[in-house]
């Protein structure tokens, strides 16, 4: 078993042990009973599903609509429209993610659907930006000597400009999986569910132990999954 493997598997074995440690603690020394109502084992584990699938969801759409986006913004027909709208992209993610949420709530209602849509429409910016970048860094005399050689623009595309923009892609995806993370948890205030369900009952009944559980397992989510992103990264760069 190579070095990279061993670690990998040693740095997600500590988070998920780091979980569960954090799990088994406030699961057995509650403050009182409503703590203990609060941080039982079904409550904990239903408020991490609903963030997972909050988080995988609008990921796997922000990456279905923003590599192609990306890619096509990078076509020279559109590149001066790219640079306008990679302008427009960086001006939309200074926008906060709370106000995100309350837009669309007051357009599409509460619930699932809503927090996904907001959350998928907020990840799409970084991969959006990345795509366009990485493959707009490539150097021309590399696609010319492609095309000299008899290469296609599809076979340019898959072959030349991917891998070589990969790294930079794969970057975008973490940067927009770790904001995900973190605006996954205002999707309680609009019915979603979440780990901010804890974070917000505990502060709406001042119990530290519920905030802290709920912020903990958010942190760690995003670490493990910055984590697991930035491996591919560095595995793509190697390759």
């Amino acid at each position: 078993m190579s070095r990279k493997t061993i670690r990998f598997f040693s740095i997600t074995g500590l988070i998920f042990v780091l979980a569960g440690v954090l799990i088994w603690y406030v699961m057995n020394n509650p403050t009182d009973s409503m703590v203990e109502r609060m941080l039982a084992g079904e409550v904990i584990m239903r408020t991490l599903r609903e963030h997972i699938v909050l988080v995988v969801v609008s990921m796997l759409g922000a990456m279905l609509v923003g590599i192609p986006g990306g890619i096509l913004i990078s076509r020279p027909r559109f590149y001066k429209i790219g640079k306008v709208l990679e302008n427009v992209v960086n001006v939309g993610q200074t926008v906060p993610s709370l106000a995100i949420l309350a837009i669309f709530y007051s357009v599409l209602g509460l619930g699932f659907n809503t927090a996904v849509f907001a959350i998928w429409l907020y990840s799409i910016l970084p991969i959006l930006r990345n795509t366009f970048a990485g493959i707009s860094s490539i150097n021309d005399e590399v696609i010319e000597s492609a095309r000299g050689m008899g290469m296609t623009p599809w076979r340019i595309l898959l072959r030349i400009e991917l891998p070589l923009a990969a790294p930079i892609i794969v970057a975008g995806i973490r940067t927009a999986i770790v904001i995900n993370v973190g605006t996954a948890t205002l999707a309680t205030f609009i019915g979603a569910g979440g780990l901010g369900d804890l974070i917000v009952t505990g502060l709406s009944i001042r119990r530290d132990m519920v905030i802290v559980t709920g912020a903990a397992l958010s942190a760690l989510l995003a670490i493990l999954l910055d984590f697991w992103i930035g491996e591919l990264k560095s595995r793509l760069v190697s390759w």
